[in-house]
């Protein structure tokens, strides 16, 4: 410090623009520290192979894209999934889905405008001005709660000794409602569906069979199938996601596994067309041999037949006056 004209304290020319340094206690106990801080990689403190949840605040200044990952996109080549969001927020959606924040962006499945079967304003009602966004939960973060963080650390510590990362066996994990789900890779399946079962701190006796679900725009992922299973050693439950596209809907069957699934899997490839690759005899469960098409995808037609009330005729439901 100097003297200055004054008479009053001046700092000197080596003291100008020096930030503080050093720890709390050098500059009092009122003073914050802004020296080395404690860092947190990710990942740090998890067992290897287990999944690492990157997505983060983007700081000031720094590129705001997201790579295209399966788990994040419709497909290959599109925007970064928020950015749809967006879109449908300035269109005037009302009722568009925004991720937490501090959580991963969500999965939008699609965007659809109107109800009722129309898109613009001649709908008087006003119902034909709406716009919704179809999201799916995105990755979760730790600590995922309840025994969730067991089932991942246990799981991704048995992928490793069978020499598989957990990340590649495994795209996102996601709870949801109280509900752990693993979505996994289908040429992973049945090696995580098998360490489910046979660990002795997963101990997932029962599959409670396969269910299917056509998303039509969600695009190369259009067809899911999942598996819920129930630990009876535990008390616990957890599910199993796989996503496959329409053009190659292979999936491997885990009957050897679990082999009260045969029949679950000849309805899942019934209605909707899944095919499971191994099972022991896939064929049709409820529909005829020689049915056309799988009925309860969406794609599928209405189809129909009339039908008599009390004098009148009911058209079948593909007949039936629609809006467009």
């Amino acid at each position: 410090m100097s003297d200055g004209p004054d008479g009053t304290k001046q700092p000197g020319a080596d003291e100008k623009d020096t930030p503080a340094s050093g720890s709390a206690s050098s500059g009092g106990a009122d003073q914050p520290s802004t020296g080395s801080a404690d860092v947190t990689t990710p990942g740090e403190g998890m067992p290897p192979g287990a999944a690492v949840d990157t997505d983060r605040p983007t700081p000031e200044g720094a590129s705001t894209s997201t790579p295209d990952k399966a788990s994040g996109t419709t497909g290959a080549g599109v925007a970064p999934t928020m950015d749809v969001a967006q879109e449908a927020q300035e269109a005037g959606g009302q009722q568009v889905v925004q991720a937490p924040e501090g959580r991963a962006p969500l999965d939008i499945v699609a965007v659809r405008e109107g109800m009722f079967g129309t898109q613009d304003t001649g709908d008087t009602s006003g119902f034909g001005g709406l716009v919704r966004t179809i999201a799916m939960p995105g990755q979760s973060e730790r600590p995922y709660g309840s025994y969730f963080d067991e089932i991942v650390d246990v799981l991704a510590e048995v992928l490793s000794e069978a020499g598989v990362a957990f990340d590649d066996a495994v795209e996102k994990v996601v709870v949801f409602r109280d509900e752990l789900t693993l979505y996994v890779r289908r040429e992973h399946l049945k090696l995580i569906a098998r360490s489910m079962r046979d660990d002795q701190d997963l101990r997932f006796e029962i599959c409670q069979g396969v269910n299917g679900v056509h998303y039509p725009t969600d695009t190369g992922r259009e067809l899911h199938a999942i598996y819920p299973l129930t630990s009876i050693t535990h008390s616990r439950q957890a599910r199993l996601e796989v996503a496959v596209s329409d053009a190659d809907p292979h999936i491997p069957s885990i009957t050897e596994i679990y082999p009260a699934n045969n029949w679950h899997e000849r309805e899942a490839w019934d209605f909707f067309g899944i095919i499971f690759d191994g099972h022991p005899g896939l064929s049709r469960i409820q529909m005829p041999d020689d049915w056309p098409g799988h009925p309860q995808r969406k794609d599928y037609p209405l189809g129909g037949i009339e039908v008599e009330y009390k004098g009148a005729t009911i058209p079948a439901p593909d007949e039936r006056r629609a809006y467009k």
